[in-house]
């Protein structure tokens, strides 16, 4: 596993967007209360987190909800990354 073929933030509103496209790899847990969600780096990912950061990007509210809470149940469940 080749850490720069990832990307990682610890924001969950920007890995919600990222999950809507892209499969997150897995979730680093950093502290107790603190976690680092991780994607494999594919074509198009930059683009997806510059729209998020300009507020230009536009998803489906449903699905975003649904995708935030997968992630937050999965955050208490994950093994780590393993990096």
């Amino acid at each position: 596993m080749e850490i720069n073929e990832y990307f990682s933030t610890p924001d969950l509103s920007l890995a919600t967007a990222i999950s809507l496209s892209y499969p997150l790899d897995c979730i680093e847990k950093l502290s107790d209360k603190k976690f680092s969600f991780v994607f494999k780096k594919e074509e198009g990912l930059d683009n997806l987190i510059e729209s998020f950061w300009k507020r230009e990007l536009r998803v489906e509210p449903n699905q975003y909800s649904e995708h935030r809470k997968m992630l937050i149940a999965r955050m208490g469940n994950e093994e780590g990354c393993g990096f």
